[in-house]
C-alpha cells in the first residue's frame, strides 16, 4: 500500500512538470518561475532516487523518480535559456 501511494504521489507530481515544461517554451520566459524551487525539487528526487537503491527497492517507483528527474531538470534548463534570451533581448 505505501509503494501504492508514493507511486500516486509521484504520478501527480509527474503530470504537472511536463505542463510546466511546455509553458517555458512556449512563453520563452523565466516570469513565474523559481529556480530555487526548483533545485529543491531536483535535490528531493535525487534524495528518493538514492533512497530506493540504498533500500534495494528497484521497482517501477524508482522509474517514476528518474522519469520527473528527468522532466524537472530539461525545466531547469530552460530556466537558464529563457533567462539568457532574455539579457538578450533587454541589451538588443
Amino acid at each position: 500500500m505505501v509503494t501504492i501511494l508514493e507511486c500516486v504521489m509521484l504520478v501527480c507530481f509527474g503530470i504537472s512538470w511536463p505542463i510546466s515544461v511546455y509553458k517555458s517554451l512556449k512563453s520563452r520566459s523565466t516570469q513565474g518561475k523559481s529556480i530555487l524551487f526548483t533545485f529543491a525539487i531536483i535535490v528531493g528526487y535525487l534524495a528518493g532516487i538514492a533512497s530506493k537503491i540504498i533500500a534495494g527497492k528497484l521497482n517501477y517507483v524508482l522509474a517514476l523518480y528518474i522519469f520527473n528527474l528527468i522532466v524537472v531538470s530539461f525545466d531547469c534548463a530552460l530556466f537558464f535559456v529563457n533567462r539568457k534570451r532574455e539579457k538578450q533581448t533587454i541589451l538588443g
